[in-house]
């Protein structure tokens, strides 16, 4: 119950720190990525100031030995840059330029209900569930 209550509050302050950021939403990101007239440098400084806040909390979880509420952390450890890496990367920044969302921000913006979020959602879970099911089955 410690872990699920921990997730809940986790993951209610991250969706608040992407609603004040205004990363939820759409318009302000792209403004971000187009670099021409309209470039909002604003989700910079939220990227910079994210950057501030999780690196003590990386570094204090590097030197622990395993979590509050979990047997063992759950950090990659993999340094492969591959086909799928690049493939997968290639989509998400895709979507993300085309649409203005990533998953998190799209996951609030569900609340707005609007048509763009939902059928981004959609297909986000849609892309996850071919992920799952295409992944080759380890031994």
């Amino acid at each position: 119950m410690r872990v699920i209550i921990a997730s809940l509050l986790c993951g209610l302050l991250f969706g608040l720190g992407l609603l004040i950021s205004g990363m939820s939403n759409p318009a302000r990101v792209l403004n971000f990525l187009d670099l021409s007239a309209n470039w909002d440098a604003t989700l910079a400084f939220v990227m910079g100031g994210a950057i501030l806040v999780a690196a003590p909390g990386m570094y204090w979880v590097r030197k622990r030995n395993k979590p509050l509420f979990a047997e063992k952390f759950d950090i990659p450890t993999s340094k492969t840059i591959d086909a799928k890496l690049i493939l997968g990367s290639a989509a998400f920044g895709i979507g993300w330029g085309i649409s203005g969302f990533c998953p998190g921000p799209a996951v609030v913006a569900i609340a707005s209900l609007q048509t763009d979020v939902l059928m981004f959602v959609g297909a986000m879970i849609i892309g996850m569930l071919a992920q799952h099911w295409l992944k080759p089955k380890s031994a």
